[in-house]
């Protein structure tokens, strides 16, 4: 969970889209050499502190710790005071810096909305970060087989879509935990089709371009990757 040369904003951009309450990583910090930044996600924003390397020791407000384990293990066990509103934040998730992205998503792209306290649901439709992806498709009826277009959001492991870009309420949201399989599909009269296969129903989708079901059907693919992994590692540590 030490990034090394991470910027600022890049902490933000990792933690708000892929973290959770309490992850956290440590970074070098830019003002001193002897410096370091604790980066911590409370519920809707990302909270910076300093930790001071003395040679010996690692200092942090008050409180001198022999070694940054012993800091993180003192931290999860009683609330980080995070800000001068009171925020409480404890130190849950270390968030490791070897995380698989898809190489689409290699670069961080931070708005400057990072900055303000802003929600994730705020910051997504304005900075598309690591693993989420957004756009227009064209989507085929459930009993009317005609074609609509709809704008769908990638977040996590739901892919939700809407009746525009304007829209609030999602028509639909789906869990990709139950999805099967994404593939490219050309039974369609139209082109840059692929599908989604649920359970009880199979999802038509069409872009605009080839390279654009391109992406959509990496990054899905990739989700579905990393949910099988998860339920893998899960399934062999319940039997272990």
């Amino acid at each position: 969970w030490y990034h090394d040369n991470l910027t600022r904003h890049a902490a933000e951009a990792l933690l708000l889209s892929n973290g959770q309450d309490g992850s956290y990583l440590l970074r070098k910090s830019n003002e001193r050499e002897d410096l370091y930044s604790l980066s911590v996600r409370g519920k809707d924003s990302v909270k910076h502190f300093h930790v001071e390397h003395t040679g010996t020791s690692f200092k942090f407000g008050f409180n001198e710790f022999s070694s940054l384990k012993e800091l993180v293990m003192h931290f999860a066990n009683q609330p980080l005071i995070g800000s001068e509103t009171g925020t409480l934040i404890v130190l849950k998730h270390p968030y490791p810096r070897q995380v698989e992205e898809p190489s689409i998503y290699e670069s961080v792209r931070v708005h400057t909305a990072m900055q303000t306290g802003r929600t994730e649901s705020d910051l997504v439709p304005n900075a598309p970060s690591l693993g989420t992806k957004e756009g227009y498709l064209i989507k085929q009826g459930k009993i009317v087989k005609s074609w609509r277009t709809r704008w769908f959001t990638l977040h996590r492991n739901e892919l939700k879509y809407f009746k525009d870009q304007t829209a609030t309420e999602p028509i639909r949201a789906l869990d990709l935990t139950e999805c099967s399989a994404v593939q490219f599909d050309y039974s369609q009269e139209r082109v840059n089709c692929f599908c989604l296969v649920f359970p009880l129903r199979t999802y038509y989708l069409c872009a605009k371009t080839g390279v654009e079901a391109d992406e959509w059907i990496k990054i899905l693919r990739w989700k579905l990757s990393q949910i099988r992994k998860q339920l893998e590692e899960r399934s062999a540590t319940l039997s272990s």
